[in-house]
């Protein structure tokens, strides 16, 4: 086996065989997940480079295609034999973005927190939830410890629903030997998150501001789909047998905007081709892992868990290209929002209430004429009959070039 032999048709007959299967389908026949750096574009639209390259190995005469464990991704191998072959190949931002995203799980999964018969403790991720609360707000990174102290002393009492006492100091102190908590403006060595009375008297003499780390701060106030991912990990992690929507809902977490990135002027325009295929993926895995959650617990609540309406109203975005997914749309209005943004509602095909899933393999972008129809028009139900096959499709193939 060498790569040297696939040449610029098996890469092209590879490239059509994605376009007509869809990425999703194309993947899993070849057993490759989504590119995690490189990506393949050709005609302003974008393929996974390493299963590209696998798959076109079995174009070869005589010759099956690769496994992922046979050859690697990075630019000495399946990058090099492309743009060998004259093929451009880009760098996705985007998945630089979640490869941040994704670190900051990973640390979360590893905090180190004491424990009850229950499970663990609620200080960190009660502290955490907070702070990410209002990084999605806009607020300030640091606060004085007198206004950190009032505010989670009240979380605590209200939410610590393992016994936690109303004592901030520790989980400050825990997230900050973490690397996840900035303290500034105090003199000598912090100290660690044991003791009571000697904690008590620093933070009373030394009065620090606190904060998130800063690089911490950045990707959960910039980054709606980092925001979403790190809020589930901390609810998967420490409310397993809890109620976590309370403590959601007063520290600003349990709505759709959990899952929009800030409004800029300028923001609208078209998706980058390279990195709306990772996002859709991203925006899906998240659905599901929640959807995975709730079929188990809280099952009363899917009609509106923000943890994934939001991740699927954006991915619907994402995959609709900026058009109204109607096949017989008789053209969307070509006013847009103050954004800049085309004027589309996503909506669920079939209501939440009348069993339908709060994913977007069952959901659509709609105009608001169409919304019309299909919610009150006398075609109604042929219409939902339609939407939701095309649902399926969009879904299947992935998001469409804006």
């Amino acid at each position: 086996m060498t790569l040297t032999d696939i040449g610029a048709a098996q890469v092209m007959q590879a490239v059509e065989e994605f376009d007509r299967l869809g990425r999703r389908a194309f993947l899993e026949r070849y057993g490759f997940g989504p590119s995690r750096t490189y990506r393949l574009v050709v005609d302003g639209r974008s393929y996974d480079s390493k299963a590209i390259v696998g798959a076109a190995h079995g174009h070869l005469p005589g010759q099956r295609p690769l496994k992922p464990s046979e050859f690697s991704g990075g630019l000495d191998h399946a990058v090099r034999l492309l743009t060998d072959l004259g093929f451009r190949v880009e760098r996705s931002s985007a998945v630089e973005a979640d490869a941040g995203a994704d670190r900051l799980v990973e640390r979360i999964a590893k905090l180190r927190v004491a424990s009850t018969v229950g499970g663990p403790r609620l200080y960190q991720p009660i502290t955490l939830l907070w702070a990410v609360g209002r990084a999605l707000r806009g607020e300030p990174r640091m606060l004085s410890w007198g206004e950190t102290a009032t505010a989670l002393r009240g979380l605590l009492g209200r939410h610590g629903l393992r016994g936690e006492r109303p004592r901030p100091d520790y989980p400050v102190l825990a997230l900050h030997r973490a690397g996840l908590w900035s303290l500034e403006g105090h003199t000598g060595e912090v100290p660690s998150a044991h003791g009571d009375a000697a904690l008590h008297q620093w933070f009373s003499e030394q009065r620090p501001e606190g904060g998130l780390a800063a690089p911490v701060h950045a990707l959960v106030a910039g980054s709606g789909q980092a925001r979403v991912a790190v809020v589930g990990a901390i609810v998967e992690r420490f409310f397993d047998g809890l109620d976590e929507v309370p403590l959601l809902e007063e520290v600003g977490l349990y709505e759709d905007s959990v899952a929009d990135d800030p409004v800029h002027d300028g923001d609208a325009g078209p998706v980058d081709p390279v990195a709306a295929a990772a996002q859709y993926e991203k925006w899906c895995a998240l659905v599901d892992r929640r959807e995975a959650r709730d079929g188990v617990r809280y099952r009363e609540r899917t009609v509106r868990d923000p943890l994934r309406s939001g991740p699927a109203r954006r991915a619907v975005l994402i995959r609709c290209g900026d058009r109204c997914e109607n096949p017989e749309c008789p053209g969307q209005p070509d006013d847009r929002t103050d954004r800049g943004l085309p004027l589309l509602e996503v909506d669920h095909v079939v209501e939440l209430a009348a069993g339908g899933r709060d994913h977007p393999s069952q959901m659509v972008a709609l105009c608001p004429n169409c919304h019309a129809v299909k919610t009150r028009g006398r075609s109604r139900d042929r219409l939902r009959e339609i939407l939701l096959e095309v649902a399926l499709e969009r879904h299947r193939r992935g998001p469409l070039p804006s």
